[in-house]
């Protein structure tokens, strides 16, 4: 019996020996498997500084895994594109490629890299598996993919969806303007935009062609397009003086001249002052192409992946531009992106609203107690009339500096001229509004609002009443028409900016531009006499800004 159980126990403990080996094989394999570190090279057609490549590039990060290397090289295309760069980028990348480790697989970014690599296949990159992406030449990409080495992802610009996105926003719309220049990329966007006429009859179609315009001459035919007029900025990388503008450029260029909203078909600029539309997600082809990598490093045979023909397009759009040229949020899909998102009024001041709600609530349950007692009832009321004289003068001021608001401005303009008292609009835009959130922080800039509306105020008179317009907008109502009052106010509200502003700690020169209307002189009622102050202040923005202007029926023409 002893020698039974003393064989069954050796048995046993072969049996463990044995099993613990295979599960320390398995284990020596995965971290086998772990080490074994896949390299990825991406080529891309412009330079880092162009900002969809630097899209492109964190979809390609959060498309690998942790053990994976990417290595990045920049043709740099849309500043020089000639033979001579394009040997000097052969050989360098040639000598490069010759002193690392190769790669598992080549990312190719947009139309310039695809080219590069087909020319230069056999001498750099010969049984290297390549994945395109941001291509827009389809004939190409689907030509060179029957190579069982070569797949990608298609880019596709909607043309036809951004101008449905466009119509549905802007239901008057009456010609549809395009931005393009002479490049490559330029001239075959521009037939295919041409190419919709037809099926819009109702619109016009033409285009401002930076290539053959002046800096100048490019800005004012910017600014000519209507504010019914739809316009799509597609491709500015040269205008007629030789200068080259990354996509930041020409958005800034673009942006500060246009009179109405700015669509786009690729992600880039949008928050920077574009609306936006129906995009190409310059992220998520980065993203399809490093999973198509990752995919072919795992080892999934190239052919079999195949060409993604659906171009990763979203809907996308900047609140604040919509809200700028009071475009209806509602009317936008469901699934678009939004930028600059502007939470309800609920979301924004619930740590205000519900303390007081439950105060207003707190205080109607003690009113219905105390109904039988008359002198506590008569109390009560008039605690409750003082929270709501509280409340509504909270819904007339601006939260932030404490003056009276937009909606209070409606109100009093339109009753004064309801009455048919003659009076005068001032609209006050801080300049480079942006430019100090973006340099000092959003706390510098509210120091600004709240420095500025301090400074009207001190203004603040029987006949002058100032007022938070909107964003960095302040307006000013005088109730008086006569020129030499006017001009007085006019130097003063420019004078508030002599003075240096505190942001950040430090002095600070801030400017701002002021423009100029009275009633009923320029208008006989409340929208248009707005319109006409906010074309002065326009004026003085071309004209320098800094400045003051009155309103001038010929400003309309300009």
């Amino acid at each position: 019996m002893m020698k039974r159980n003393k064989r069954v126990f050796v048995l046993s403990l072969a049996v463990f020996i044995f099993l613990i080996g295979i599960w320390g094989t398995g284990v020596a394999a995965k971290e086998t498997e772990k080490t074994n570190d896949g390299r990825i090279l991406f080529i891309s057609s412009y330079s880092y500084g162009w900002d969809t490549v630097q899209s492109q590039i964190e979809g390609i990060k959060d498309g690998i895994d942790d053990n994976t290397t990417v290595d990045y090289e920049f043709m740099d295309t849309k500043r020089v594109d000639d033979d001579t760069s394009g040997k000097m980028f052969y050989e360098g990348l040639k000598y490069r490629m010759s002193k690392v480790e190769p790669y598992d697989v080549v990312i190719l970014g947009d139309d310039a890299a695809l080219r590069f690599a087909i020319e230069y296949r056999e001498e750099l990159f010969a049984d290297i598996p390549l994945v395109f992406e941001g291509v827009n030449d389809e004939k190409l990409a689907l030509t060179v993919s029957e190579d069982p080495l070569i797949t990608g992802v298609l880019e596709q610009l909607s043309v036809e969806r951004n101008i449905d996105f466009a119509k549905k926003l802007m239901p008057d719309a009456k010609k549809v303007v395009a931005i393009l220049d002479d490049t490559v990329t330029g001239q075959a966007e521009r037939g295919r935009f041409f190419s919709y006429q037809e099926k819009y009859p109702d619109l016009q179609f033409s285009e401002i062609n930076s290539s053959e315009l002046t800096g100048s001459k490019l800005k004012q035919r910017i600014s000519q397009v209507g504010k019914n007029n739809i316009l799509i900025y597609v491709m500015m990388t040269e205008d007629a003086d030789g200068k080259h503008y990354s996509n930041k450029e020409a958005v800034k260029v673009i942006t500060s001249a246009a009179r109405t909203p700015v669509f786009r078909m690729v992600d880039g600029g949008i928050g920077e002052g574009i609306l936006g539309g129906n995009v190409v997600s310059m992220y998520k082809s980065g993203e399809i192409a490093a999973g198509i990598a990752m995919d072919i490093i795992n080892g999934k045979e190239t052919q079999k992946i195949g060409v993604v023909v659906d171009s990763p397009n979203i809907y996308c759009v900047d609140q604040q531009i919509m809200e700028k040229y009071e475009l209806d949020m509602d009317l936008i899909p469901e699934e678009t992106e939004i930028v600059n998102y502007k939470p309800s009024f609920w979301k924004r001041n619930k740590e205000v609203l519900i303390p007081g709600s439950i105060l207003i609530a707190a205080l109607l349950v003690i009113i219905l107690i105390c109904l039988i007692d008359n002198l506590r009832r008569r109390r009560l009321f008039r605690e409750l009339d003082e929270v709501k004289g509280i409340m509504e003068s909270a819904s007339q001021h601006d939260f932030l500096t404490g003056i009276p608001n937009r909606s209070k401005f409606m109100v009093d303009l339109e009753k004064i001229i309801g009455e048919q008292i003659p009076c005068t609009i001032m609209m006050i835009d801080i300049d480079e509004f942006k430019k100090i959130n973006d340099t000092y922080g959003h706390t510098a800039g509210d120091e600004a609002l709240k420095e500025v509306a301090s400074r009207l105020k001190a203004l603040q008179s029987q006949i002058l009443t100032p007022y938070r317009f909107a964003g960095d907008e302040f307006i000013l109502i005088v109730k008086s028409k006569q020129s030499k009052i006017v001009e007085k106010t006019a130097h003063q509200c420019r004078e508030l900016f002599m003075k240096p502003f505190m942001l950040a700690g430090e002095p600070r020169k801030v400017c701002g531009s002021i423009g100029i209307a009275s009633y009923p002189k320029d208008a006989d009622n409340l929208e248009t006499l707005i319109e006409c102050a906010d074309l002065a202040m326009y004026k003085v923005k071309k004209s320098g800004k800094n400045n003051f202007a009155f309103y001038e029926p010929t400003i309309n023409e300009e």
